[in-house]
């Protein structure tokens, strides 16, 4: 495969997976749409940057999911690095362009309510669609640690979404 074969394709599959990549990005970051943004782009020119070994890979989309729980992983580590480039957390939610959506809005605003890691496994889960081992090894924990975060994840996204009428 040539360069300009080998840098096509990489084009080809973002502009594929980009709209995807976004959503499951901003629910990951519990709808910070700007921090959703920055993960998107932490991942795919990580993504461009170790192309040529990701390409021949059986899973792209699993690679780039496990990169994208990674960049979210890390950059919540580096937390203390961000600046705050907006007045307060309203103006972000004003920002946000999914903000005319009720139904999507009651949804990110139970899910910002979940600890992190339901909150992956949720959103990795149904969202992306991953297959359970995928999920575990994306997160580094077993298959039951995820099995039961999905299960304790549902059981208070539900009662979330059932007190937020």
């Amino acid at each position: 495969m040539g360069e300009n074969s080998t840098e096509a394709a990489y084009v080809d599959y973002v502009a594929a997976r980009l709209p995807a990549l976004h959503r499951a990005a901003y629910l990951l970051c519990a709808g910070d749409a700007h921090r959703a943004d920055d993960i998107v782009q932490t991942t795919i020119t990580k993504l461009y940057q170790h192309w040529k070994r990701v390409a021949r890979t059986d899973n792209i989309d699993a690679y780039v999911h496990r990169m994208l729980v990674h960049a979210v992983i890390d950059e919540k580590r580096a937390s203390w690095s961000r600046v705050t480039l907006v007045a307060s957390a309203e103006d972000v939610r004003s920002a946000d362009p999914h903000a005319g959506v009720d139904e999507r809005s009651r949804l990110v605003d139970a899910l910002r309510r979940l600890p992190p890691r339901q909150r992956a496994v949720l959103v990795m889960r149904f969202l992306l669609d991953r297959p359970i081992e995928e999920v575990a090894e994306a997160l580094n924990c077993s298959i039951g640690t995820v099995k039961s975060q999905s299960s304790r994840g549902l059981e208070a996204l539900r009662g979330l979404l059932a007190n937020n009428h």
